[in-house]
């Protein structure tokens, strides 16, 4: 086992590049070996974990770094979710239903896998630049970790910093009492991390507000119009929720929604 440190790192961004369908050549290439009647044909590796008495102060360090590996792992998808364009996406996303007013429609598993799939796709260049630079190297021992850690971090980091905006890493800096970088590479990833949040929340909270209005202009017209006709005690929503619908089927309000995400990060 590696032990060094930034194993947990690469282990995290490994598995995370593996989901995004970088490691399909690979499977394909098990799926071409040895095939066995009545298998898949597809070759999976064994793990097995075993504990026992240790004798020597290195096995306890072995079993401590068998645990924090663990739990880095099981905390690996939420501290990279908020590393990527998901919390943008997902706000914008929730914002979307809100103004249109169909309560739970679409539910929240929907706007959530939604979410993460375009998040793939809008992070697709900077996993493969990872698994190309820091992952493949790495498992096929040409680099050692500490080199692997430090060129996958490199594209996230560059990516966040495209998307923070400077008032919001200055603020960090200045609450961090950190000394003024000279450069980007200077700035630490746990400034970064924060900056890039606020700043993705800031822009969806623009991006949702801009989605509001013409909801709210029909909801206006709506309220507007049964007040005249004398009809106050309906509510004007259950009037203007089949209008909402229909404008927003008839400008392809998806298609120009998720288009506009994803040339938001641009």
């Amino acid at each position: 086992m590696r032990t060094k440190t930034g194993t947990f790192g690469i282990l995290a961004l490994g598995i995370f590049a593996l989901g995004c369908g970088l490691a399909s050549p690979a499977l394909a290439e098990g799926a071409r070996g040895s095939y066995v009647p009545g298998t898949s044909g597809l070759a999976l590796p064994s793990l097995s974990l075993s504990f026992s008495d240790g004798q020597k102060p290195s096995d306890l360090v072995a079993v401590l770094r068998i645990v924090m590996m663990l739990t880095v792992l099981s905390l690996a998808p939420a501290i990279l979710i908020m590393m990527t364009s998901f919390t943008r996406i997902v706000v914008v996303l929730s914002f979307i239903r809100q103004a249109l007013g169909t309560q739970q429609m679409p539910p929240n598993q929907l706007i959530v896998g939604l979410a993460l799939f375009l998040s793939f796709f809008v992070m697709a260049p900077t996993w493969k630049a990872i698994s190309a630079n820091a992952l493949e190297p790495y498992l096929n021992e040409k680099i050692d970790q500490k080199m692997a850690y430090e060129r996958a971090e490199a594209p996230i980091r560059e990516f966040m910093f495209s998307q923070t905006r400077e008032k919001d890493l200055e603020l960090f800096l200045s609450l961090s009492k950190e000394a003024k970088p000279q450069n980007r590479a200077d700035v630490p990833t746990y400034v970064l991390v924060p900056a890039f949040v606020i700043s993705e929340l800031k822009t969806a909270f623009q991006i949702g507000f801009m989605l509001y209005l013409p909801f709210l202009v029909l909801d206006m017209v709506v309220a507007s119009v049964l007040m005249a006709m004398g009809m106050m005690m309906l509510p004007p929503v259950v009037i203007s929720l089949p209008f909402k619908l229909l404008l927003f089927v008839l400008v392809d309000g998806w298609e120009l929604v998720v288009g506009s995400l994803i040339k938001s990060f641009g």
